[in-house]
């Protein structure tokens, strides 16, 4: 049977999924995307990620490969399962792909951002939801510093959860972009990287509110990207104020580059 490859991209609110790959008796992302795609084609169809996000993360920009029988093209696609997806799963687009795309190992960089409300609004229900409160006096100058810090290639295995990379893994990461930027109520943290580890977002955040607000030298950033286990990392932030932003591929992956 002829069938199409198809990137989906996904916003989801990660609040009602225990993530996003399928589990025995839990309600995950790749879950419902499957049971959507099988209603609709009658058999099961795979949905495949560009990661795994944890339970309670969000997304704004999460990468799914499917393969399709040929007569669903992109845009009959995606109106077919916003209308049968629940309403905390919305396809934004679709695009049709090149045979060898793969939303996992095709990709060239994902991003990620981290909402911190620092005003007494975020304890808003509506603000609450998506944003980590935090009261304590930051310093700007050393949560810059340490942000900065990131930016090129390291090894990440102190921001990792042990056990979860396979034993020849490196735990080296390219970071491209890594800042704290201001906005009204609060800041947001914006890092794009080639790959990330399990919680190592999480565990960035967590161990840079702890420099800014002078639990622990700026210099513990440098010492524990050279370091060979997390022990001495600091506790991971919150998962509901992650939200997985973008994913990048090379142009010549999509049928028509000319649409980007």
């Amino acid at each position: 049977m002829a069938e199409r490859t198809v990137q989906l991209v996904l916003h989801y609110d990660g609040g009602g999924f225990s993530g996003w790959q399928r589990q025995p008796d839990q309600r995950t992302v790749q879950g419902v995307v499957e049971d959507a795609l099988e209603r609709l084609c009658t058999t099961h169809i795979a949905a495949i990620g560009s990661g795994r996000t944890d339970a309670g993360v969000h997304a704004r920009g999460q990468s799914v490969g499917v393969r399709v029988p040929d007569a669903w093209h992109a845009p009959k696609l995606r109106r077919a399962l916003n209308a049968v997806l629940p309403s905390d799963v919305w396809v934004a687009c679709a695009d049709e792909m090149q045979p060898e795309f793969h939303a996992r190992y095709s990709a060239i960089s994902r991003r990620y951002s981290y909402y911190v409300g620092t005003d007494d609004g975020v304890n808003s229900p509506f603000r609450a939801r998506y944003e980590l409160p935090f009261d304590r006096t930051l310093d700007r100058e050393a949560l810059n510093a340490a942000a900065t810090r990131l930016e090129g290639e390291h090894s990440f295995r102190a921001f990792a959860v042990l056990g979860t990379a396979p034993v020849h893994d490196d735990h080296r990461c390219r970071v491209v972009e890594s800042r704290w930027r201001d906005r009204a109520g609060g800041l947001v943290f914006e890092i794009e990287a080639n790959r990330f580890l399990h919680h190592m977002v999480r565990f960035l955040v967590g161990t840079m509110l702890d420099i800014a607000s002078k639990r622990r030298p700026v210099s513990d950033m440098s010492k524990l990207l050279t370091a060979s286990d997390n022990s001495d990392v600091s506790p991971p932030a919150p998962a509901h104020a992650l939200f997985l932003e973008r994913v990048q591929y090379p142009r010549d992956l999509y049928v028509t580059p000319e649409a980007l």
